[in-house]
């Protein structure tokens, strides 16, 4: 397990604990099931097992951690319930993103949805999932900027950061990486075309099967 901490003179030692072990557990590094030993983790980061308990207790509270008994604390297994509920929430909001995009988006946000795109292409077969899931994170980002709606941009982040786990979970298998890289294309051709109908079914399609694969993937664990 490899854990790097990014020290920020303006955050308390355990604001910067807690937010070192949820980007590991939303970046997969810290896998569901795996245990938190506070004594472990404090060696690690190098800190007292002060800020780590209390990160875990927070952690706990945004569900990313559970307590078992007489085991103590652990990463929380994604489920199908938890991950209807974020996609439900989501394609309600990337539906209405790309709505706006249609209408808004500039000459050089196509550019760059392209640039991309081909980006990602170019990394499907070499099987980098971090990457893969970075690229993709960017590719949504720059469709959501092109909304000029600075609260949906930040509800969409937020939502982003819970998705995260997710992402790198259902990029493991190459045929959804390559589904994925048509899905992208074809938004991008629906956007600067200005179809917004179009447009919408593809984000639509490209959730749904984001979801199946998702569950597909927990139900072979």
């Amino acid at each position: 397990m490899e854990l790097e901490m990014h020290m920020d003179e303006y955050l308390p030692l355990r604001d910067v604990v807690f937010n070192t072990l949820r980007r590991a557990i939303l970046k997969g590094e810290l896998k569901p099931g795996e245990r938190l030993m506070e004594i472990a983790l404090a060696e690690k980061l190098g800190v007292s097992r002060t800020p780590i308990r209390e990160a875990i207790r927070k952690l706990e509270l945004e569900g990313l951690v559970v307590m078992a008994p007489r085991k103590g604390a652990k990463v929380a297994s994604i489920t199908e319930r938890d991950l209807n509920d974020v996609l439900e929430v989501r394609k309600g909001m990337e539906v209405l993103a790309v709505s706006l995009a249609c209408q808004r988006i500039t000459r050089e946000e196509l550019e760059k949805l392209d640039e991309i795109e081909k980006r990602f292409q170019a990394q499907i077969e070499a099987g980098n999932l971090t990457e893969l899931a970075e690229v993709d994170v960017e590719f949504h980002d720059t469709i959501y900027k092109a909304t000029n709606n600075q609260r949906l941009v930040q509800l969409l982040n937020n939502l982003r950061e819970q998705m995260y786990r997710y992402r790198v979970e259902y990029l493991k298998d190459i045929a959804v990486r390559r589904t994925l890289a048509e899905e992208h294309r074809s938004i991008c051709q629906a956007l600067k075309a200005k179809d917004e109908k179009k447009a919408l079914d593809y984000i639509r399609v490209h959730i749904d099967n984001q979801q199946k694969a998702i569950i597909r993937g927990l139900n072979q664990e």
